[in-house]
């Protein structure tokens, strides 16, 4: 399975067009593709926005997102595909679990 099908499957709601790409073990995805807006990760329950805050350099993180993410996308495109480490977003999560407050 490529990286595409593994990130597709994990933040997007169901439906019967994506049903095959339905989670049915416990193994976890090594990356995720952002949430169409509007929608929120399967796998968190992030919203798009969310997640953003916490991927891209902005005044609420400091300008250092706590989350590695990676932009695919080919020369002179404008657009490309967003995709987050998800082990990053879990060390993250699991911090604020800890006592963390950010």
């Amino acid at each position: 399975m490529s990286i595409s099908a593994i990130a597709y499957f994990s933040c997007f709601k169901m439906t019967a067009n994506n049903a095959k790409y339905k989670i049915t073990s416990t193994a976890r995805p090594e990356w995720l593709r952002l949430p169409k807006s509007g929608e929120r990760c399967a796998l968190t329950g992030l919203s798009r926005s969310a997640l953003n805050e916490l991927i891209l350099p902005s005044p609420a993180n400091h300008y250092d997102p706590p989350v590695k993410s990676v932009s695919l996308r080919k020369p002179g495109q404008i657009r490309g595909i967003r995709l987050i480490q998800a082990a990053s977003l879990s060390v993250h999560l699991e911090s604020l679990i800890e006592g963390g407050s950010q």
